[in-house]
């Protein structure tokens, strides 16, 4: 794959110029991109949880479609209509409360028209995966 074509600072310039509601709350980070992954940090807020006290699905597909954009902006450059046009998530096991969510992308296929990538959620410092999600975006001509 490439070389990053924007930094983290680029493709947050970007993204609070052209997608300014991903950061609303300001809870989420971007701590890396660099063409061919990204990490990407949700800080805890009671927001996050569900009934139960876990994290919910929608959080968690929220930030790992978020974090599907982040690492394919930082690989092909500003292409704001780069949409997600596929995401599979699988729920593995509980967010613990309290938490943040970090989320680990790395793009597996980066053609012309479609990239395709994965994300691993984790919770906190745990090493085990709380989702694995896989997503497809299409890149429009450029």
């Amino acid at each position: 794959m490439a070389t990053a074509k924007m930094s983290v600072a680029d493709v947050e310039e970007f993204l609070r110029r052209e997608f300014p509601q991903a950061f609303v709350h300001d809870d989420v980070r971007i701590e890396s991109a660099d063409g061919e992954t990204a990490l990407l940090r949700q800080r805890f807020s009671e927001r996050m949880l569900r009934p139960g006290g876990t994290v919910s699905g929608p959080t968690l597909m929220g930030l790992a479609d978020f974090a599907m954009y982040v690492v394919l902006l930082s690989a092909i450059g500003p292409v704001g209509l780069a949409v997600t046009t596929n995401l599979n998530i699988n729920f593995l096991r509980k967010g613990q409360p309290g938490q943040d969510v970090l989320a680990v992308a790395r793009l597996l296929k980066l053609g012309k028209r479609l990239a395709v990538g994965e994300v691993n959620l984790l919770s906190g410092s745990s090493p085990d995966p709380i989702a694995h999600v896989t997503a497809t975006y299409s890149i429009p001509n450029q």
